[in-house]
């Protein structure tokens, strides 16, 4: 596996005159390439969510039993983003994503076929259990070399809009899931399958499989590898962490996680941060529909539409979050993190006092107090997520920034590790739902308010850090 996956070798470089207009093809194309490879990844993560009511309805699962499998996922993307990126640094990012995606995919056509047995619906969940965390663990091929894509080819200068931008496909990829999952349960029963919940399993997967399969013509490693200059001298821009010794020099685990990783404090902060960022992420959006149902804000169908609308507002807030670090920090992440977590701090309050504010309202203008209620519930939570997920993408913009290019991968896994383990996991899934179910939401709430102070603080510790981000790594 370590000979298939490893990168190409470097080609002479091409006719001079050649190089810009080639330069600018290949970016187009590897961009492209990435989020639509990282979206796909997206298509075959979920599908769990979408295909329980039908396995819980035939009696093949039970909540408890969801809720074990759903985790898995969690668990096991949250170690496998972390050994993988450190893989994933010396290996081919084109083998590496779309290696990993055909095996997401198949693993879910898989999983969509199984014959399960209604008699034992414990067997059934263990089943599920272990194959959700292979797909979580296949899950962790997925960013990693996307990182190491946009490390190599868009410099320092540039990266956190043009990661702001890409870092949005996982949000169409969760939307176009949803879309999938209903034109396979229409195929399904047109085609006369009874079960149409497999549907959720097996559609998006194929669709994950052809797209593969564009991914890899889409594609490229590195610039050199395709006869182009290091995208530093292209682009005269060497504000990044760079080797003395050349970008591909291999260094031994051991001595990367360690000397670059264990030992850098700043990138232990911004672990830390995105433990806090994370759990405010999952926290609100997992746990939205049950909230607002179980405090009778919402119906069903009212709280779908605002689970929705919270993670299609995070595509608009990304971008602009990496046009305000590119625009006017010149490309450095921590004063874009701080003004928009401190954003995410007031839409939390507004979310959390939506009852006293559509009051506040409805007695100033007289509009009609169940509809101003649930008009700023839906504001608020659009404000939430439209504002979290810049900090999401802008921390992972950080973890390249503060390593050599040849340890990309590694630190952000280690970043994505502390997000999905412990702020994931951890922290939005298990301790909240025990907080909820002990102390009521009331106490939740005041976690985020927590969780949302200390990742402020946390981003900013890095920001005079990046004011001096000149220095030269010796290999």
């Amino acid at each position: 596996m370590k000979n298939v996956l490893q990168p190409p070798a470097h080609k002479p470089l091409i006719d001079e005159g050649k190089i810009d207009k080639t330069y600018k093809q290949m970016r187009w194309k590897v961009f492209l390439g990435a989020f639509i490879g990282y979206a796909a990844y997206y298509l075959v993560r979920k599908n769990l969510s979408l295909a329980a009511p039908g396995m819980i309805e035939e009696g093949l699962l039970d909540k408890a039993g969801l809720g074990i499998a759903c985790s898995a996922i969690s668990i096991a993307y949250a170690f496998s983003k972390f050994i993988m990126g450190s893989i994933s640094d010396r290996s081919d990012a084109r083998k590496f994503l779309v290696v990993g995606l055909i095996l997401s995919s198949l693993l879910l056509i898989g999983v969509g076929l199984i014959p399960y047995s209604a008699a034992s619906i414990t067997q059934n969940v263990v089943i599920i259990f272990v194959l959700m965390l292979l797909v979580g663990w296949l899950s962790g091929m997925g960013w990693p070399p996307c990182g190491r894509i946009m490390a190599h080819w868009f410099s320092q200068n540039e990266r956190s809009f043009k990661m702001s931008v890409w870092n949005t496909s996982h949000t169409v990829g969760s939307g176009s899931l949803g879309l999938l999952v209903i034109a396979g349960v229409a195929i399904f029963s047109l085609l006369g399958i009874e079960q149409t919940w497999r549907s959720a399993f097996i559609v998006p997967s194929v669709v994950a499989l052809l797209i593969a399969g564009v991914c890899w013509w889409l594609i490229r490693d590195t610039p050199q590898s395709c006869g182009l200059p290091s995208i530093d001298t292209y682009r005269n821009d060497f504000s990044g962490k760079k080797s003395a010794k050349g970008e591909e020099l291999k260094i031994p685990f051991k001595r990367l996680f360690v000397d670059y990783i264990f030992k850098n404090k700043i990138l232990w902060l911004i672990a830390f941060g995105n433990a806090f960022v994370y759990l405010i992420r999952y926290g609100i959006s997992d746990w939205a529909p049950v909230y607002l149902q179980e405090m009778d804000i919402m119906n069903e169908e009212q709280s779908s539409l605002a689970f929705s609308l919270h993670n299609y507002a995070g595509i608009p807030g990304t971008i602009i979050c990496g046009w305000i670090s590119a625009k006017f920090f010149k490309g450095r992440c921590a004063p874009a993190n701080v003004i928009y977590m401190l954003l995410v701090l007031l839409g939390i309050l507004l979310y959390w006092q939506a009852l006293p504010a559509a009051t506040w309202i409805t007695n100033t203008f007289g509009s009609d107090p169940v509809s101003t209620y649930h008009a700023v519930v839906y504001v608020a939570l659009c404000e939430i997520g439209f504002c979290i997920y810049g900090p999401v993408a802008l921390i992972g913009v950080q973890a390249l920034n503060l390593v050599p290019k040849n340890a990309a991968g590694t630190a952000a896994g280690f970043v994505g590790l502390s997000g999905y383990l412990v702020g994931d996991a951890v922290l939005a899934k298990i301790v909240m739902g025990a907080v909820a179910q002990s102390s009521g939401w009331n106490v939740t709430f005041w976690m985020f308010i927590v969780a949302g102070v200390l990742g402020t603080v946390l981003c900013a510790t890095t920001w005079k850090k990046e004011k001096h981000n000149e220095t030269v790594f010796i290999l």
